[in-house]
C-alpha cells in the first residue's frame, strides 16, 4: 500500500508549462483562422454589395436609354428642336454627358399629377456617375433637377452615337457628340471604374431612325 502511494504522482511544472504552450499555440492558430474567415466574409459581402449596386445602376441606364423617346423639351422656356443631346461637358459633366426624354415612367391610371414621360440625363461629377432627372418634361425657368448618385469611384464616362446603320462595326461611324431632331440608331457607353475596371455597353434604340 505504501509503495503504491509513493509511485503515483501528478504532473510536474515543466509538463504543465509544455501543455500550456501547446494549447496557447493551438489557440493562436485558431484565432488566426477565424480572423481570416471573418475578413474574407466581410470582403465577400462588400464585393457582393458593390456588384448589386453596379447591376442596379446598369439596369437603370438600360431602362432609360431603351425607352428614349423622340420628344424635345423646353430650355429656359423656349421649345428646343433636339430630342437628344450628348457630348463632353453636357449637364456640367467632368467627362461626357447625355440628356433625353424617356417614356414608360409608371403612373397607373395617371393618378399622379404628371405624365409617363420623364426628362433624364447622365453625367460624371466628383468621380460619381450621376442620374439627373425631374418630375416633368418641361420644367419652369430656374428649376433645379434632382440628382441621384449611381456609382462612385468613377474615373471616366464616355458616350458615342451611331447614326448610320451600314457597317456598324466601323469605329468612324460612331460620333462622340450628338444633337439632332431624331434619335440615333444606337448608343454606346463606357464607364471606367476603380472597382470594376472598364464597363462597356451598347444599346440599340427601337425609336432610332
Amino acid at each position: 500500500m505504501k509503495n503504491s502511494i509513493r509511485t503515483s504522482r501528478g504532473f510536474t511544472l515543466l509538463e504543465i508549462l509544455v501543455a500550456m504552450s501547446i494549447f496557447t499555440l493551438i489557440g493562436l492558430a485558431s484565432a488566426g483562422v477565424i480572423t481570416s474567415v471573418i475578413e474574407s466574409d466581410k470582403l465577400s459581402s462588400q464585393r457582393f454589395e458593390q456588384l448589386e449596386i453596379l447591376q442596379r445602376s446598369m439596369l437603370t441606364i438600360e431602362r432609360d436609354i431603351m425607352q428614349a423617346m423622340p420628344r424635345s423639351t423646353r430650355i429656359d422656356g423656349e421649345l428646343a428642336k433636339t430630342v437628344l443631346i450628348g457630348g463632353e461637358g453636357v449637364f456640367d459633366s467632368d467627362a461626357d454627358g447625355i440628356g433625353f426624354v424617356r417614356g414608360g415612367w409608371h403612373n397607373p391610371q395617371l393618378i399622379l399629377p404628371r405624365s409617363t414621360l420623364q426628362a433624364v440625363g447622365y453625367r460624371m461629377q466628383d468621380n460619381q456617375l450621376q442620374r439627373v432627372y425631374g418630375n416633368y418634361v418641361d420644367n419652369v425657368i430656374g428649376y433645379e433637377p434632382k440628382v441621384k448618385v449611381l456609382l462612385s469611384d468613377i474615373e471616366d464616362f464616355q458616350i458615342s452615337y451611331l447614326t448610320d446603320s451600314k457597317n456598324v462595326d466601323e469605329a468612324n461611324l460612331w460620333q462622340e457628340e450628338y444633337s439632332a431632331e431624331t434619335l440615333p440608331i444606337a448608343i454606346s457607353i463606357i464607364i471606367v471604374s476603380k472597382t470594376f475596371g472598364e464597363i462597356h455597353r451598347d444599346f440599340l434604340l427601337a425609336a432610332g431612325s
